[in-house]
């Protein structure tokens, strides 16, 4: 018998685990891999010698105070600073966007002076932004709509929360959440070179193009909170041992390889889970991190719920056509006007995005059926700074792509996709001559892996995607944006709740919040 029993083992679920335990509730952590992490996972494809960050990349969104409360930093939690935006291009000649803005406007000089003036505005202005919009993390959202004194309470709450939003910012708001990302960087900038380096940012994880709807906020998405860029040590799996490590030490328990075969409900109420195995695990609590289509439409019987609340589980979007590449090389890419290691382009963001039509061209393929013929690349190689991840003098290389149609999450043309992975090479090849004779390994990920390995419906890397109605109150379904479910004593704090979307922890953090004060009252 525990407390509380948390279904999965992804960084929410042992953000969630730590804290309760912390608190001085017994927790066990379910999880069906035989490692914890889920998306946020290192592993070795390619033998003991190389360690790979199989599908996150990078940790940015997770909030320094919780690193503080569950002292990570005690458990090996390290980050890298990642470098700036390095975009190289088939002519030669490259884009980089340094830190110091002096460097960073004669960079963007040599392709638009005013876009070299725009960017220190649309820096400021995102900057801006982001602090607008960053309190809302943190909170649980309201019920917008209810008309019951402590929602109506919760409500007025949410309008001190914005107390900075004037005017202007109302109105710049509303933008972001219903603009394309090419409404907004074709408003500020002129060169194809800003305009498609500044558009994946809206596109990254997302079945939508630059030009589609709701996309602007998927880029601010990015600004939102204390960003801090970088690779932890270890990779991703680095940050989900820390965490592990962390839960273990206030009393946590974690099991691996124990998938959750039902949540167990008895009079509208959670009791516990069953474990696919049979043994079945008491709780007065239970919080699942799985994606809701799992959560909902599978460990739980779909007549323990509202008819309203499955129709809207059932409608919830998660598409995508990302696929991840992962490569072991013998030596870093030279790229052309690049001397020897440059922490600034190969520690950096490597950019494979010429022009914004180029994306655009990307995702209408994959609209249409087919692979990118010219897929864009998100590319960082974290063993510039993180020794442990291959042998001296070898890297490894992390290529997040897009599109491929998003009906590849339920059969997956093998063929194809090994088609589409040689056309990323192809591409940076064609910046870095030499690059494919580099390669010693590679390991392609595509929406059907994701799914049926890491339980990422769809393949979408958000567990849902980031679009204005699925966003805030409306995260996961009408009424249930406060993390509770219409079941007593089941809570929900997977990337697909309020603060999901990336690694942030905030779902695991807020959920602990909720529990505990569900348990004050009852008390």
């Amino acid at each position: 018998m525990y407390d509380v029993v948390v279904v999965g083992g992804g960084h929410n679920g042992l953000v969630a685990a730590a804290y309760l335990a912390k608190a001085g509730l017994r927790v066990c952590v379910c999880e069906a891999r035989e490692v914890v992490g889920g998306a946020a996972v290192s592993e070795r494809p390619f033998g003991p010698d190389y360690t790979v960050t199989s599908l996150s990349y990078v940790v940015s969104l997770l909030p320094p105070a919780l690193v503080r409360d569950l002292r990570l930093d005690r458990h090996g939690y390290h980050v890298y600073p990642q470098g700036p935006y390095f975009a190289p291009r088939a002519d030669g000649g490259h884009l980089r966007l340094p830190d110091d803005p002096a460097r960073r406007r004669a960079e963007i000089e040599r392709f638009s002076s005013k876009d070299a003036a725009a960017y220190e505005r649309w820096d400021s202005w995102m900057g801006e932004l982001g602090r607008i919009l960053a309190p809302l993390l943190d909170q649980i959202p309201p019920k917008l709509g209810s008309r019951r004194p402590a929602d109506l309470l919760r409500q007025a709450a949410l309008l001190c929360t914005l107390r900075r939003v004037d005017v202007r910012s109302a109105v710049d708001v509303t933008r972001i959440l219903t603009d394309s990302i090419a409404d907004l960087v074709e408003d500020h900038f002129d060169s194809d070179a800003m305009r498609g380096l500044l558009s994946v940012s809206g596109v990254i994880g997302t079945w939508a193009g630059p030009r589609s709807a709701g996309t602007a906020y998927v880029m601010l998405h990015h600004h939102v909170g204390e960003t801090t860029w970088g690779f932890p040590r270890g990779g991703m799996g680095g940050v989900t041992r820390a965490l592990a490590a962390a839960a273990r030490g206030f009393g946590a328990e974690i099991r691996t390889s124990a998938p959750v075969a039902r949540v167990d409900v008895r009079a509208g109420r959670a009791t516990g889970v069953t474990l696919e195995s049979g043994e079945a695990l008491t709780a007065g609590t239970v919080i699942t991190t799985a994606h809701p289509k799992i959560s909902f439409l599978r460990l739980v019987d779909r007549r323990d719920l509202p008819a309203d609340f499955v129709a809207d589980i059932e409608r919830w979007r998660t598409r995508s056509g990302t696929v991840k590449i992962n490569l072991a090389v013998d030596r870093l890419p030279e790229f052309r006007g690049v001397s020897g290691l440059d922490p600034e382009a190969h520690g950096g963001t490597i950019v494979l995005a010429e022009s914004l039509d180029d994306i655009e061209g990307a995702y209408q393929d994959a609209v249409a059926g087919r692979a990118a013929a010219l897929p864009f690349a998100d590319i960082c190689i974290p063993s510039v700074f993180d020794d442990s991840l291959a042998p001296e003098g070898h890297h490894v290389v992390s290529m997040f792509t897009q599109w491929v149609p998003h009906t590849w999450h339920a059969e997956q043309p093998t063929a194809e996709l090994d088609a589409y992975a040689d056309r990323v090479i192809a591409r940076m090849e064609a910046v870095a001559p030499g690059f494919t004779s580099s390669i010693l390994h590679r390991q392609v990920i595509g929406p059907y892996d994701m799914e049926h390995e890491y339980h990422l419906i769809g393949g979408n890397i958000f567990h849902g995607e980031l679009t204005p109605g699925q966003m805030f109150h409306a995260r996961p379904a009408a009424g249930y944006a406060d993390l509770r479910t219409p079941i007593r004593g089941l809570y929900q704090a997977g990337s697909a709740t309020h603060g999901g979307g990336g690694v942030t922890g905030v779902p695991g953090r807020n959920v602990v919040a909720q529990v505990l004060a569900d348990r004050r009252r009852r008390r």
